[in-house]
């Protein structure tokens, strides 16, 4: 049986919203926190914030982005066969043979990314990589005319996977980048809400990150915050293929990843390492040398500023359809949010 909090885990990550698309996962994210806020506050671009304690002077904010990455429908051929673009960065060999749906207006409609069989490819060209002009998507549509009744160009699709538990507190699914920040998010706003605040704290859950950061970059410039930390996934280097000597080491079920650098605000990190330690939360230490790539870059370079750190879900297996995180990780991720921002004075000096 399924804690509640899991069932939450388990509905956000199935929700369809591939970034530019309408945001199930969002409304999911609302229907969590919306009696556990003071405000709740949703944008033009699709953002949702859950505010608590707004009229305090010093604002936090965190933020967790709900779209994924995905396909859409560019082009329908004559026969019905579907060509597709790219929504995020797709390695494409994890799209042959899948199952998928695609989001149109009329509602789903599931298909699967045909290739042609390697019985017919030419022995030179098996070596090959995959390119997405080699794969289609068959609705099983008999032309064209017949095709477009139930899509049309524009249409979103989604890989047609869900959410599984597998051994020990490891959970797969194809939206954990970075539905499980959102998540956090949700979970920390819940636990403090039965705080007394002396900050205002903005729980964002953004849109559109794997698009280029556009949701936190305009809930950001919304809120103006003081401070921020983005929560998303991290790169898992426990598997057979790691890069640790590239990438820094972070392993499944030891913590949660902070990471230090020059999206990272030092004085920020260095009190989030400081109450970890003190509340005895495990944690991972990573290097960034160069700009995160995630919702830390735009909530960092809002306005005139803003000390930002990042906290990442150790994931492997990045941009597939099965994405891999600890729950238990999950649990200290929020255990350290909450325990820090409980704590966090009504001013504080983030200058270097």
């Amino acid at each position: 049986m399924k804690s509640e909090t899991e069932q939450f885990l388990q509905q956000l990550l199935d929700a369809t919203s591939p970034s530019g698309s309408e945001q199930p996962a969002a409304c999911v994210f609302r229907e969590r926190v919306k009696d556990h806020c003071d405000e709740l506050i949703r944008d033009v671009h699709g953002n949702t914030m859950a505010v608590l304690n707004p009229g305090a002077p010093f604002k936090f904010m965190l933020a967790g982005h709900v779209d994924e990455i995905g396909l859409m429908v560019m082009h329908i051929d004559k026969e019905g066969f579907i060509s597709v673009g790219q929504i995020g960065g797709w390695d494409v060999v994890h799209l042959v043979g899948q199952r998928v749906r695609i989001l149109s207006d009329k509602g789903p409609v599931p298909g699967v990314i045909g290739r042609e069989p390697i019985h017919t490819i030419k022995p030179k060209d098996r070596e090959k990589g995959v390119e997405l002009e080699d794969i289609w998507i068959d609705i099983g549509a008999a032309n064209k005319r017949d095709a477009e009744k139930a899509v049309r160009v524009g249409d979103p699709v989604i890989i047609d996977v869900s959410y599984r538990r597998l051994r020990g507190d490891n959970v797969i699914a194809r939206g954990c980048d970075d539905r499980v920040g959102a998540f956090v998010v949700a979970e920390v706003i819940r636990e403090l809400s039965k705080k007394r605040l002396d900050i205002s704290v903005y729980g964002v859950a953004t849109v559109q990150e794997e698009v280029g950061l556009r949701g936190a970059t305009t809930s950001a410039y919304t809120i103006h915050p003081h401070a921020g930390i983005a929560i998303d996934v991290g790169f898992a280097t426990d598997h057979p293929k790691s890069a640790e000597k590239r990438m820094g080491e972070a392993k499944l079920g030891k913590g949660p990843m902070l990471h230090r650098g020059p999206n990272i605000n030092p004085i920020l990190e260095a009190d989030l390492e400081k109450t970890a330690k003190s509340a005895k939360i495990p944690f991972q230490l990573t290097g960034e040398p160069r700009a995160t790539g995630t919702d830390a870059n735009a909530m960092q370079l809002c306005r005139g500023g803003a000390a930002t750190a990042l906290l990442s879900i150790p994931n492997r297996y990045m941009h597939s359809p099965v994405e891999m995180v600890s729950l238990k990780d999950l649990d200290n991720a929020v255990k350290l949010l909450a325990t820090f921002l409980a704590k966090h004075p009504a001013e504080r000096d983030y200058r270097p």
